[in-house]
């Protein structure tokens, strides 16, 4: 069966973007991306959005999307699955060129989120949780991860600052990031001394609210991704050679374990096992750390770490510059920012740039192979996929 290759990325800057809708926020991430496939446009629209119905008063997104972006005409729909939808768009992307609906596909995502005010986006946030067993006693999301950040930090014996060495890098990596929402760097004193939110969590813990886009065009087979590849000058290739998605209960008292994220220990296995890999083989990774938690998180039940180490271990300087895999320089969620239903498809077009070597923030070291980690809820839903660079 002919492989799945990604021809072309396009991504804007994350930010609050009063003056611009989201339809143009799109257009602006889907027309670089059909640029830098050489002009080849997509037979079909996937989108990645978690709240156009309640943010945006908006539903019939997909085809809203490829309306305005002049591709009016194409079977065009979105795909919702909380912060892990730009994922799961991905995931619906690949299975249509591989069940042979159609040859090249584009997939986005797009997240409006600072024309409301923050408790109505936190209001918002909290659907990825459970209804009737989270949401209705008041949690917030934040919440439910800061409960998990305290048994965590109880457990293993953390401290605040021990925990804090996450947000302080993913800053310094954002501040290369020309698409990043925070680029700037902090320090360990700025962090402890910001707001808590929801303790152990204080701001600089979690990623912020903000506004963004971005698309990737897939195409099926190696010859046709080869003719693209030359009409735009490249001799690399970057193929999405797996993608695994797994879900576990919505509400975290039905888990088995709330500090195992069980959907992205399957996830990862499933996208392994596609490509052809083990954990050994990748160089480079996007993990999704929508908090500090998360992150080290991500970290340990993808396999990178033990668990109960991670943070110690990035403290000492691995999953840095020289390591592999080298983590984040893009910034992460924390610092590049988190447009929800985007989010997923910003870590593939980073990754994609990253193997190319053309990503204009931290470079990484030559990465062969990069795998990326999205997820919606407290990993309710995982997605993961595994990119191979082809000279």
């Amino acid at each position: 069966m002919d492989s799945v290759f990604i021809v072309g990325v396009g991504m804007t800057k994350i930010g609050r973007f009063y003056e611009q809708s989201a339809r143009e926020l799109f257009s602006q991430a889907l027309w670089k991306a059909i640029e830098d496939a050489g002009g080849v446009k997509p037979k079909a629209l996937v989108v990645g959005n978690m709240m156009s119905s309640v943010l945006m008063n908006q539903d019939s997104l997909g085809a809203l999307l490829a309306d305005y972006a002049g591709l009016r005409g194409i079977p065009a729909f979105k795909v919702e699955a909380a912060c892990g939808s730009g994922g799961a768009a991905l995931y619906a992307g690949y299975a249509m060129i591989k069940a042979g609906i159609t040859d090249v596909v584009a997939v986005g995502g797009i997240e409006k989120q600072t024309e409301a005010t923050t408790p109505y986006v936190t209001r918002a946030l909290a659907q990825a949780a459970d209804a009737d067993f989270e949401v209705f006693y008041g949690v917030s999301f934040t919440g439910l991860n800061a409960m998990i950040a305290r048994l965590y930090m109880q457990l293993f014996g953390y401290s605040e600052e021990d925990l804090s060495h996450w947000p302080l890098k993913m800053h310094e990596y954002a501040s290369y990031n020309p698409y990043a929402q925070l680029p700037r760097k902090t320090s360990m004193k700025e962090i402890l001394e910001s707001p808590i939110i929801a303790d152990p969590i204080r701001l600089f813990h979690a990623a912020p609210l903000g506004d963004g886009a971005a698309a990737v065009l897939l195409v099926r087979g190696e010859e046709r991704a080869r003719e693209i590849a030359k009409s735009t000058g490249r001799d690399t290739l970057v193929e999405l050679a797996g993608i695994g998605m797994a879900t576990d209960s919505v509400d975290l008292a039905s888990r088995n374990n709330i500090l195992v994220m069980e959907s992205t220990v399957k996830a990862t296995q499933e996208a392994l096992k596609m490509a052809g890999l083990s954990l050994k083989d990748i160089d480079y990774a996007e993990i999704h750390d929508a908090f500090h938690i998360t992150g080290y998180a991500a970290l340990e039940d993808i396999g990178f770490a033990p668990k109960g180490e991670a943070p110690k271990l990035f403290k000492e300087g691995r999953f840095q510059k020289g390591d592999k895999p080298e983590v984040n320089f893009s910034g992460g969620l924390k610092a590049r920012g988190h447009p929800v239903g985007a989010t997923g498809i910003y870590q593939v077009v980073e990754s994609v740039m990253q193997l190319r070597g053309d990503f204009p923030g931290f470079k990484a070291s030559n990465p062969a192979t990069a795998l990326t980690h999205n997820i919606g809820g407290v990993s309710t839903i995982a997605v993961v996929s595994v990119l191979k660079r082809w000279r």
